[in-house]
């Protein structure tokens, strides 16, 4: 269900007033050009988590609140930066991430409507230089605005998502996510990824095993190249079932490691 979207907005009051919240730690390849998108904003704060670049200069040179914390892992970061907002609405977002004007007037728009009290947001995500509009990243619906008193975020190591107490509505524009610019950060993030996920999974009590962790594998690609059409978004495509496919290996081999950490071998005498 999506919100009625007025035609001319009226001027913020303190009810339709907006932070948009961003936690990062050395992203100073990203953060100016999501705060410049998430200029129109009532105030935009960063959680800057002990950068090591010039992530925390940038963002303050942009305009943006910097507040220096530390990790306290994904989720209760960004519910740290809803306690820290000063408006009645947030919007959450990555430092990869970019609002384009026409997602601008919409979130605008929604803010000032009492139609819903949060907002799912679809997402178009870049996968090595290819925008992926097939392979189940799309429509990618999130969860991203929602009035401040009544939004929070769930505390998860890895897949942490934002809650909203009230009615949910969805908005038509994209959040811009340049998720994976290179092969670099594909291997990056498929460790660094598989590795959350694998913290989560033991904390969830599930269980893992090589046997396991080949068959989630391989339905993993199927999944995402066949029935998710991956197909259709050409070798990008492929790569991305591929990868798919692996993160959700590792994922499982990780789990079994976890709960049973390997043993150095005898030294062979």
């Amino acid at each position: 269900m999506t919100a009625p979207v007025p035609t001319a907005p009226t001027a913020a009051s303190p009810a339709h007033t907006l932070s948009v919240v961003i936690v990062a730690k050395n992203e100073a390849r990203n953060i100016a050009g999501c705060i410049a998108s998430a200029s129109f904003a009532d105030e935009v704060v960063v959680l800057d988590s002990g950068s090591s670049d010039r992530t925390a200069a940038l963002a303050a040179q942009a305009g943006a609140r910097v507040v220096q914390t530390d990790w306290p892992g994904y989720g209760p970061q960004v519910a740290r930066g809803f306690r820290l907002a000063t408006s009645s609405w947030v919007l959450s977002l990555d430092a990869d991430e970019r609002v384009g004007d026409a997602l601008r007037a919409e979130i605008l728009a929604a803010v000032r409507s009492n139609a819903f009290d949060g907002y799912r947001i679809p997402r178009l995500s870049e996968f090595c230089g290819r925008f992926i509009h097939h392979s189940g990243w799309r429509p990618d619906r999130t969860l991203r605005l929602g009035r401040r008193p009544v939004s929070g975020f769930t505390d998860h190591f890895l897949h942490a998502h934002m809650t909203v107490d009230g009615r949910i509505g969805e908005l038509r524009h994209a959040i811009v996510h340049f998720s994976y610019p290179d092969i670099h950060d594909v291997l990056e993030k498929l460790d660094r990824y598989s590795s959350g996920n694998a913290r989560d999974m033991l904390a969830a009590g599930k269980s893992a095993g090589v046997g396991k962790a080949v068959m989630h594998g391989f339905f993993a690609f199927v999944r995402t190249y066949f029935f998710r059409l991956g197909f259709l978004d050409g070798q990008h495509g492929l790569m991305l079932a591929v990868y798919n496919a692996e993160y959700t290996y590792y994922k499982y081999i990780k789990l079994m490691f976890l709960k049973s950490p390997p043993q150095r071998p005898e030294f062979p005498a």
